[in-house]
């Protein structure tokens, strides 16, 4: 495989092995992408679970009937 280049810093080179997965972003720019998402998965009650990313849909998320003030 020819060397790929970063599509964010354009200094590094992107490994094969990551382009291949599909990256395209060197290892400290995909770091630095990565640390910028945050997200947690809680279990429902009796159910399955579910990733939520905003801290409103989690408050209230267990509580019996679903009503949270």
């Amino acid at each position: 495989m020819d060397k790929k280049l970063c599509t964010r810093c354009y200094a590094e080179f992107v490994e094969d092995e990551r382009v291949v997965l599909g990256y395209l972003t060197c290892m400290p720019c995909g770091e630095a992408q990565a640390r910028k998402r945050k997200h947690t998965v809680v279990p429902l009650h009796k159910s399955n679970y579910i990733k939520i990313e905003d801290l409103d849909d989690l408050k209230g998320i267990n509580n019996k009937g679903g009503f949270y003030r």
